[in-house]
């Protein structure tokens, strides 16, 4: 498939069409890949115009919270913003369309155990949003980020928080079949300090049956009950 019709079907995904197709491909182009290319400039990658997105989109969500819970106070609303903004969250949504596979993604930042960073995927959310913010205007840009996150606000207004405890819904169901031993094994930790990111097998009664990578243990452990849950 060629570029040009990659980005149409990217495009097609996210229900708008470019007036200025560089500012798509800007969105999607980690800096990574930019240097590789020899291309340093900043308009050469995403990081602007991620910042860009970023204040677009807490706007939004701020607007919508603001319109849809009028009850709530400010220490409440500021808690659900931060559940729907969150990296798990705008990672989440723009896997639900294959966006990840769209960013342009230089060799020195490769995938971890087949699955690319949830930090760079939800940074290109950010991205995608500041460019449609400019190709668009701010109507379109709310229109497209309220669409693309719908079940992510659905599950904070009615939870209050994103991630489900999938840690504690395995262990439930492997209670059913009587005793059983359940063991998160940290396989990998790789990074700078100030940016690990941990990789972690899960094991019952031996037998590995999920695995998960994360910024922290806990959630690398969250993420192999859930790929467990999945295969279950």
């Amino acid at each position: 498939m060629t570029e040009e019709n990659k980005l149409m079907y990217l495009q097609s995904k996210l229900q708008y069409i470019f007036n200025d197709i560089s500012l798509l491909k800007m969105a999607l182009t980690h800096k990574s890949y930019a240097y590789e290319q020899g291309k340093t400039s900043v308009d050469a990658y995403n990081e602007r115009i991620e910042f860009l997105g970023d204040a677009i989109l807490e706007h939004i969500i701020s607007d919508k919270l603001y319109s849809c819970t009028p009850m709530l106070k400010e220490g409440e609303m500021t808690k659900k913003r931060a559940a729907i903004v969150c990296e798990a969250s705008l990672s989440q949504a723009l896997r639900r369309i294959d966006g990840q596979e769209y960013i342009y993604l230089g060799k020195c930042e490769k995938t971890t155990n087949g699955k690319l960073k949830d930090a760079i995927i939800a940074d290109a959310f950010e991205a995608i949003l500041g460019a449609i913010y400019l190709d668009g205007g701010y109507e379109i840009a709310s229109a497209t980020c309220l669409r693309l996150l719908d079940k992510e606000i659905d599950t904070v207004l009615k939870n209050g928080h994103l991630n489900e405890d999938y840690k504690t819904r395995l262990q439930e169901l492997l209670q059913k079949h009587g005793n059983v031993n359940i063991e998160y094994r940290l396989v990998k930790e790789e990074g700078p300090e100030h940016d690990k990111t941990f990789a972690v097998e899960l094991y019952f009664n031996g037998k590995k049956i999920g695995e998960g990578i994360g910024k922290n243990k806990k959630q690398a452990e969250q993420h192999a009950a859930q790929n467990a849950l999945e295969r279950f």
